[in-house]
């Protein structure tokens, strides 16, 4: 195995360990926030205060991760380095999941302070995951295939967080808190593995490194796909455990096989359809999928049963699987090697707010009008986008031409 095929394994690793940790607590999000103290512990079919609760739950962690990627990403680019930022952010992450889980098990903390605590280890955390993808774009090999090997980490961490997340709530509310905070540990020690490849030897300032990227109009192309991509991510985080809970009568452990149907093809079909955009460009996988991605969302509303729901939702993970590691790819195409930490960054933020305002916007929507309509705007968004821009999409002068196999 050479360097960069070892380096790909062990970042993929790192990367997978955080959306595991991450995804682990998403199946029983109504159950942990009732633990936390913020709603009744029988909250009693009351989807509108589990809908609140959960909502500011999740909300807190991405404000910390849309405030704080593009700062860690920028001070990489500066410092020329990035795995020891990475180890330091996962155990810094690490840390704020024991402490909420440490508080919870002692008491009834105020929930205020739980989402502060929710905010700051939301904003160490999006360190380690977007620094280590960030040093998979510093990797030879083709961006579409170290993006595609990124983007089976993600879909990986999150199809197996989902079931084992609720299991682990039928040993208790609070143990995915435990669970998440030992693997971001493992993460951080893991990430001392990998060779640093920061291209640059840094020194530039932070300001002269966000400015250089401002003047690279282009790269905001993928942000927009990654806004939306994201937000359908933050919709079924939230909005979907709720409606599958709610109208299949589901408990945590059924929820997380749901979401698991999404997330296993989706992590399965992201290496090889990543490496299939090396070859074909990018304009197919991102445009054509994302409209196909949009559809099959809201076929998932409409599927009668739960069996129907996870065959719509392995579409969905499919389609997913297609425009994912194109769209980073993407970025990878367009940003300058000394740019890629805050370009990465900015494509992490841009997906922060997507996935946030899927969770806010979703449950908003699911609340005060219903499922149904949330599940529309949902899906005609990500087939919106895709029509929009595809004359700009058109427009980038992108080649990806077969690279050497390393």
């Amino acid at each position: 195995m050479s360097a960069s095929q070892r380096d790909r394994v062990v970042l993929s690793t790192v990367i997978f360990a955080v959306l595991f940790g991450q995804v682990l607590l998403y199946p029983g999000i109504p159950d942990l926030v009732a633990a936390l103290g913020a709603t009744p512990v029988e909250w009693g079919g009351d989807v509108g205060a589990v809908l609140d609760a959960g909502k500011w739950f999740l909300t807190a962690e991405f404000l910390g991760f849309i405030l704080f990627a593009g700062l860690w990403g920028a001070l990489s680019d500066s410092l020329g380095i990035r795995t020891s930022l990475v180890a330091l952010s996962a155990v810094l992450g690490a840390s704020g999941y024991f402490v909420i889980a440490v508080l919870a098990t002692a008491g009834t903390p105020p929930y205020e302070l739980i989402l502060a605590l929710r905010f700051l280890q939301g904003a160490a955390t999006i360190g380690a995951f977007s620094l280590a993808v960030t040093t998979l774009m510093d990797l030879d090999g083709g961006h579409g295939r170290n993006m595609g090997a990124a983007g089976l980490a993600i879909g990986a961490g999150t199809a197996l967080g989902s079931p084992l997340g609720g299991q682990l709530y039928e040993i208790g509310p609070l143990v995915p808190l435990y669970g998440a905070g030992i693997v971001l540990v493992v993460a951080g020690l893991l990430a001392m593995v990998a060779t640093d490849r920061t291209p640059v030897p840094g020194g530039r300032s932070l300001r002269a490194i966000f400015d250089s990227v401002r003047r690279r109009p282009a790269v905001t192309v993928p942000y927009a796909f990654g806004f939306i991509d994201r937000l359908t991510a933050g919709f079924f985080a939230l909005v979907g455990t709720v409606y599958f809970q709610t109208n299949f009568d589901i408990g945590a452990a059924t929820t997380g096989i749901l979401l698991g149907a999404f997330f296993v093809p989706f992590a399965l079909f992201q290496y090889p359809l990543g490496r299939l955009s090396d070859r074909i460009g990018r304009i197919i996988p991102v445009a054509v999928g994302s409209v196909g991605y949009g559809v099959a969302i809201i076929a998932v509303f409409y599927a009668p049963t739960v069996l129907t729901a996870g065959v719509a939702m392995v579409f969905v993970g499919l389609l997913g699987a297609l425009v994912a590691p194109a769209t980073m790819a993407l970025v990878t195409d367009l940003a300058a090697p000394d740019q890629r930490g805050v370009a990465m960054g900015g494509f992490n933020v841009f997906g922060s707010l997507g996935f946030l305002t899927g969770i806010v916007g979703g449950a908003t929507l699911a609340g005060a009008l219903s499922f149904e309509a949330a599940f529309l705007v949902v899906g005609l968004s990500e087939v919106a986008i895709a029509l929009v821009m595809l004359p700009v999409l058109f427009r980038l002068d992108i080649t990806t031409p077969i690279l050497s196999r390393q």
